[in-house]
């Protein structure tokens, strides 16, 4: 999803918004908008997996602790 997001990223910034009709202009800051939070649901991502990894790897060490 990182790539796709960074292609996105370039290709809107390469856009020449002076030349853009009012309803292009709306079109490409509704873009930007969901590309934002595309963005930040992208690190909520991330973070909830670094999350899982730590709780499943706390739940291993119980199992074997609690198996001795």
């Amino acid at each position: 999803m990182a790539d796709t997001i960074t292609e996105t990223v370039d290709l809107l910034y390469t856009i020449n918004q002076e030349d853009l009709t009012p309803d292009q202009q709306i079109a490409l800051g509704s873009a930007l908008t969901n590309l934002a939070q595309a963005e930040r649901l992208e690190q909520i991502h991330e973070r909830l997996r670094g999350i899982h990894q730590i709780l499943n790897a706390w739940a291993l060490k119980a199992t074997v602790d609690g198996g001795r």
